[in-house]
């Protein structure tokens, strides 16, 4: 008679078990292949795991100890991305220090992950605000400062003024804060910049090397924006200089002699080297002004109305025809991009030709084919030339070569491949981050901090808000800033900006690998043994941010001989969001969030993690459902209750060979695809056949507790012992199938006499027909009715049916 089963003691029981036993720990230069599985560490906050971690954990844990099964030493490591705005912020409401608030945050999130039974080798837990950790990251910025990758420059960039932090591109998508969700404006700073741009080919190349879902790899491609085309001279009339030239970058310059103006960003120099030439200087001031009160979103946005303002006084000239043309200042051409100008093509882009529409510009047809009378004729990849000289009747593939060969011919243009990403902006005025490791002197300039002198560490602080003047507060700290230069000695002053969040976790996965290392980042034979990362699951919303900066951290160091190999992840997957049960995305400020730690109390882990996995196509967005969870709930009660029925034969049964080898191989095959919903829809079909049986061979049911165990480890293991096994299923092997039984040997083959089903006889799978007619009248009832009946067709489709025709 089995147990009463207590999922809570036997939960913790397991959990103990394992902990004691050291099962999920990684082994250094163990023989067994090697396989890293990596989830992207949590930021550790207040209000603790939600189900979106859970189902984004919970894949790579059932791949995790799937493997174990399978043989490989498996690293599955944790850690927490613990520096950020969150925490700084709660502190200031709070008057608690970032330091114990993290402390406690990371306490809740370590109880709440050992009580899922998530099987992370805690023994090389990180925490990117540990001060042996932010070395290493401090290590990284001196050397990418020392190779000149790091630099500081005075510019516009996206700052939210709730937050009161500079943003990166990549943190303010859609012209909203990432973090708080306010609207970001554009201002003047002095900005640390890491020289991500110069890593864009080898980040593009990077990517036909790995296993990346498609649309992971589209975004970053996308992100990356690689364009191939031609830098042209545009040069300038009545400018202050002689031979004064405007640069513009193009991938289309076989429309050059549709240029019929001109437009540069409004921050562009070119307007403060003119100013004394320009006739209309304030009316240029009021619109740069204006300009600055927008984000780079709001000016960029394809649909936004389309404002500018003439420049009068100096005119360009196009290379190609030298007719004089206008220039414009508008915000939708930015400095960062290209070379702040462009060549404006009216009759063929749109938004050229709504901003000529509104300017009274001419418009000029340089590709037959469209009626630019209504609007901008932009299908042209097939087009001819036309109105444009010496490219007319070429196509468009054609006239691009040869133009672009006389511009070069003419030194006018130079071939020119540009990248849409920006160099990466690195600084934020806060206290709660890593300090970068820079000392100004007056006489030696910028330095680095030495690195036997590293980590330079995040002194104690009370007040935790910027200074009036928007600096860090670390700027009030006399102590801190105040030093002396590593160089002449002198009295120098310390950067008082911090990193921003990404930078800790654009390494965590090295260090993982070697996580309590003081003397490196990380052993290279460990390096070397355990890396790359075999599979990594995470957010598409990290895929622009953290994938591609860590990518980029990763290729530097190899390039500087750290690391031994370019790509840190071999697979990147994704999972969907867990959306509430009407629909909408899971927030606070609708009450629709969902916590484990009382689902775990009122059904307990395995239960939850069935579920999780179970609500849907693991790649899509899928709705949460209270109802659904019971369905799990029930399913393990009837596994438990296999016990009733269990026979003690170790082997398969004739019965449930073919049908338990079918199984194997399809939850085998459905884990490594991510398809864990159909994995255990067929664990359940199953079950409802050997419940329709009435019993189940123990061998049988040691099987199907392994197919379960990296879903619901608990209830497996506490089947495992009371099946009277003594090795613990975290230390057995994984069911193989067998594929010459996927198959039965004999079927129940349907007998048909004139079309109607009369019943059923048993033969071999590949029985012929003689085989087959000896079975019909072998059996009693078929025999009598085809008794004295004369035959006088027999069709027999072999493992399908018979149909005599009488």
């Amino acid at each position: 008679m089995k147990p009463e089963y207590d999922f809570q003691a036997t939960e913790q029981k397991w959990q103990a078990v394992w902990d004691k036993e050291q099962v999920n720990a990684a082994v250094d230069f163990d023989k067994k292949p090697k396989f890293y599985g990596l989830i992207e560490f949590p930021y550790p906050s207040g209000s603790g795991l939600h189900v979106g971690h859970l189902r984004a954990f919970t894949s790579i844990e059932i791949v995790a100890r799937k493997r174990r099964l399978e043989g490989y030493n498996v690293l599955f490591p944790i850690g927490f991305d613990a520096f950020g705005l969150p925490t700084e912020n709660f502190a200031m409401q709070t008057g608690k220090h970032p330091r114990l608030v993290t402390d406690d945050n990371i306490a809740t999130f370590t109880r709440q992950l050992k009580a899922f039974g998530y099987s992370f080798d805690y023994s090389r837990v990180v925490d990117t605000t540990d001060k042996g950790y932010y070395k290493w990251t401090q290590w990284i910025f001196v050397r990418l400062f020392k190779k000149g990758l790091a630099y500081k420059s005075r510019t516009y960039v996206n700052y939210c003024e709730k937050c009161k932090v500079i943003l990166a591109n990549e943190e303010s998508q859609g012209g909203v804060c990432d973090r708080c969700g306010s609207t970001v404006v554009q201002k003047e700073k002095d900005v640390w910049f890491l020289k991500i741009r110069d890593y864009a080919e080898k980040l593009l190349d990077g990517l036909n090397d790995v296993d990346f879902l498609p649309r992971i790899k589209t975004e970053q491609i996308n992100w990356i924006g690689k364009s191939e085309g031609t830098e042209i001279d545009f040069s300038v009339r009545h400018s202050v200089k002689k031979d004064a030239k405007l640069k513009i970058f193009t991938t289309r310059a076989d429309t050059l002699f549709g240029v019929t103006f001109m437009v540069i960003a409004p921050e562009h120099p070119f307007i403060a080297e003119n100013a004394s030439v320009i006739q209309n200087m304030d009316e240029i001031e009021a619109y740069r002004t204006e300009t600055k009160k927008k984000n780079e979103f709001e000016r960029t946005r394809v649909n936004k109305d389309k404002t500018g303002v003439r420049i009068k006084g100096v005119a360009a000239v196009n290379p190609v025809n030298n007719k004089e043309i206008p220039i414009f200042i508008a915000d939708y051409v930015t400095l960062d991009y290209g070379t702040g100008a462009v060549m404006a093509v009216p009759a063929h882009d749109t938004r050229d030709y709504e901003f000529a529409k509104i300017y009274n510009l001419p418009i000029v047809e340089v590709i037959a084919g469209g009626d630019i009378a209504t609007c901008a004729y932009t299908d042209i990849a097939g087009g001819t030339l036309v109105n444009s000289e010496f490219l007319n009747g070429l196509s468009v593939k054609d006239a691009a070569a040869k133009i672009r060969d006389w511009l070069v011919g003419k030194k006018l243009g130079t071939r020119k491949i540009n990248y849409n990403m920006k160099d990466w902006a690195f600084n934020r005025q806060r206290y709660w981050g890593e300090p970068i490791p820079i000392v100004y002197c007056p006489t030696c300039g910028t330095l680095p901090v030495p690195e036997n002198e590293l980590p330079l560490v995040l002194p104690p602080l009370d007040n935790y808000r910027q200074t009036e003047s928007g600096e860090s507060p670390l700027a009030n700290i006399a102590d801190f800033v105040n030093c002396k230069c590593p160089k002449c000695g002198g009295a120098a002053k310390r950067e008082t900006d911090t990193m921003p969040q990404w930078a800790g976790s654009s390494w965590y996965f090295l260090r993982y690998i070697d996580p309590h290392n003081a003397q490196a980042l990380a052993d290279p034979k460990k390096l070397d043994y355990f890396g790359p990362v075999d599979w990594y699951n995470g957010g598409m919303e990290h895929v622009t941010r953290h994938l591609i900066y860590s990518r980029f951290w990763n290729r530097f160091l190899y390039d500087i001989g750290v690391v031994p190999f370019a790509e840190p992840y071999k697979k990147r997957t994704a999972q969907g969001l867990v959306l509430g049960e009407n629909g909408i995305k899971m927030s606070k400020s609708l009450g629709n969030v969902v916590s484990p730690d009382s689902l775990i109390k009122e059904v307990g882990a395995d239960v939850l993690r069935l579920y999780i996995m179970f609500m849907g196509d693991y790649e899509s967005p899928v709705p949460w459902s209270n109802s659904s969870i019971n369905g799990c709930k029930r399913f393990l009660d009837r596994i438990y209750n296999l016990l009733d029925v269990v026979t003690t034969d170790e082997g398969y049964s004739k019965k449930h060979e073919v049908l338990l080898n079918r199984l194997i191989k399809k939850v085998s095959e459905d884990v490594e695809s991510l398809k864990f919903n159909t994995a255990i829809a067929a664990m359940m079909t199953f079950l409802n056949e050997i419940n329709t049986d009435g019993s189940i061979t123990k061998g049988e049911l040691k099987a199907l507790i392994l197919l379960l165990y990296p879903f619901v480890p608990h209830i497996a293991e506490e089947i495992n012992t009371l099946l009277g096994y003594k090795t613990m299923l975290a230390k057995s092997a994984y069911p193989k199938y067998d594929p010459n039984k996927l198959e039965a040997d004999e079927i129940e083959l349907p007998v048909q006499i004139n079309g109607k089903l009369k019943g059923t006889i048993t033969v071999a799978l590949t029985a012929d027909l003689a085989a087959v007619k000896e079975a019909v009248m072998k059996n009693p009832t078929l025999a009598e009715l085809l008794h004295g009946q004369t035959i006088k067709k027999e069709i027999y489709v072999q493992k399908k049916i018979v149909n005599f025709i009488v």
